[in-house]
């Protein structure tokens, strides 16, 4: 949940910054991040690493109180989060503010076909060790691919695009998945999928369409966050107006859903029956709603609650994606107490794919004991081995980011993409 989220290196303001899985670091030197680099960006990151982590080692929603709302308020939009600053990711690594030309162009775009290649593997790979977490690289991988081709607009062409896919590809999404479910056409493409054979999974199908960050639905994220790169975030204003344009996406999101399902007749009571008594006054925006069974009513276009990958949903989420990242823009830039304060998290969303996978393989490494304790799970009981996880990665961050410039795995992924420097 990896310029994509899950970084490979500090993020810097001139056009080589980075800020994602596979983007690539400017800083010639270790130590901490200096002043001239968009240290928000790292800080947005690592709260969505946070976020993450608080889904899945984390207390039930259910708890309630400040602590429920805190968990509540991080699924899903996390991972939005982290799609967000994906496609920031992608423009940075193309050439930021002016997309790069020529060689240096085409070699950028191999880096990127690299890096898509390599986290697609190592998703799967983590995928294998059957967690019960839902792995997003393999997603990202593909969503990578997915928007590459728009990687030389404008933002302002950018921005429609996102408007325009957040408006009609739930719609398609939706139709899609209610054909898979009455037919048989999609059996048939897993059986001749090599990439189904391999992995074990649904394959292509399952990125597509099945999966639990599907491209189709996820694609706007990404071109959101590809349009704010191509801001330019220094200018006076840019930041506050971000905010302002995420605080509206939120509202016409959630605040759409809350009137939808209260003005359409029958739409709670069948949002209701399809997740089989979950709690649907409050998939406005929660994920008490529950899950939906095989047959999904028209009526759940009108939710907005995280992974329903719906228009109200997709709107809700950037919205509140991009007022995280403007506040950690404005935070890092004008209040620089709060941003040594903040350090921590924003060295954590450094090394971001390293902290992902390791949080993985921790999980798989105590599935035993972490079986046992849920179980006997009383509510708050998930509460210490979540400050535990993210303790480490603080301390594992910090002693990290202060002798080498990219995080172990960010590494690997550099040198993965060697072969680019060759493309003539």
């Amino acid at each position: 949940m990896t310029q994509n989220a899950l970084s490979t290196g500090p993020s810097q303001v001139p056009s080589q910054t980075s800020s994602g899985p596979g983007a690539e670091p400017t800083s010639t030197r270790a130590g901490p991040p200096s002043t001239g680099r968009l240290i928000g960006i790292d800080l947005a990151r690592g709260l969505a690493v946070f976020g993450m982590y608080s889904a899945h080692v984390g207390p039930d929603v259910t708890v309630g109180g400040p602590v429920g709302f805190l968990l509540e308020a991080a699924r899903g939009r996390s991972s939005a989060l982290f799609a967000l600053l994906a496609g920031f990711s992608l423009i940075i690594l193309t050439g930021r503010p002016s997309p790069r030309i020529g060689r240096a162009g085409r070699q950028a775009v191999v880096r990127i076909m690299i890096r898509a290649a390599v986290l697609v593997v190592l998703g799967y790979a983590l995928t294998a060790l059957d967690t019960g977490v839902d792995v997003i690289l393999s997603f990202y991988g593909l969503l990578f691919l997915a928007v590459l081709p728009l990687y030389r607009l404008r933002a302002g062409v950018l921005a429609l695009l996102a408007a325009a896919g957040a408006l009609l590809l739930p719609q398609i999404l939706y139709v899609l998945r209610m054909s898979i479910e009455q037919g048989h056409w999609a059996d048939a493409v897993v059986a001749r999928d090599p990439l189904a054979r391999i992995t074990g999974t649904d394959g292509v199908i399952e990125l597509l369409f099945t999966g639990g960050y599907p491209v189709l639905a996820w694609i706007p994220f990404l071109i959101a966050g590809m349009a704010v790169a191509r801001l330019d975030l220094t200018r006076p204003g840019v930041r506050s107006r971000l905010a302002a344009a995420g605080g509206a996406l939120a509202l016409l999101g959630y605040g759409g859903s809350w009137l939808a399902l209260r003005l359409v007749p029958h739409a709670l009571a069948a949002v209701s029956a399809a997740t089989d008594g979950g709690s649907a006054n409050s998939a406005w925006w929660s994920d008490r709603v529950g899950e939906t069974g095989d047959r999904i009513p028209p009526a759940w276009l009108l939710v907005a609650a995280p992974h329903s990958e719906t228009t109200f949903s997709i709107l809700g989420n950037t919205g509140v994606a991009l007022v995280v990242m403007a506040v950690c823009l404005i935070v890092a830039d004008r209040l620089p107490r709060l941003t040594r304060l903040t350090g921590p998290v924003a060295e954590v969303g450094m090394i971001a794919l390293t902290v992902y996978v390791l949080h993985i393989v921790a999980l798989w490494l105590l599935s035993d004991v972490w079986h046992v304790a849920a179980v006997d799970d009383d509510g708050m009981s998930a509460l210490p081995v979540l400050l535990a996880f993210i303790a480490a990665a603080v301390l594992l961050a910090a002693a990290w980011t202060r002798l080498f410039r990219r995080g172990p795995l960010e590494s690997l992924l550099h040198l993965a993409t060697g072969p680019a420097r060759h493309v003539p």
